[in-house]
């Protein structure tokens, strides 16, 4: 076998054992179920993001919340994905965080900007396994 078939053989066994260890880590993962929420959100009987305002303040209000959120580094990336959703300066915070304190930290920094009467927290903490 020469060199340049070597290293072809090489490779094409590499990419057969990435392959195979993908596979199983893919049959060791759950599937996401959402359903149950992609079902109540499709009904609007919750503010999603596409129930954001394009009105100028209300996008402020959105975009100085998220920045205090990703600035926040004790935060969990959980916690750094929320959604934000702001329509006529009432803002609803919606999505999972890990604890009881991320959700607490994260309605307190939503307070400072739309006060505390504007702040809908629907945030909700993961159950840990």
């Amino acid at each position: 076998m020469n060199k340049k078939n070597l290293s072809f053989f090489c490779v094409i066994q590499a990419t057969a054992a990435l392959l195979v260890l993908n596979v199983a880590a893919a049959e060791k993962m759950p599937d996401a179920d959402n359903t149950s929420r992609n079902e109540r959100d499709r009904a609007h009987a919750e503010v999603t993001p596409r129930d954001q305002s394009n009105r100028p303040e209300d996008i402020a209000i959105t975009k100085s919340i998220r920045q205090s959120i990703i600035a926040d580094k004790s935060l969990s990336l959980d916690a750094h994905n929320i959604k934000v959703i702001t329509v006529d300066g009432r803002v609803t915070l919606r999505g999972p965080v890990k604890t009881e304190e991320e959700k607490q930290i994260i309605s307190t920094l939503a307070a400072k900007i739309a006060s505390p009467d504007n702040v809908e927290n629907q945030l909700e903490v993961k159950l840990s396994k």
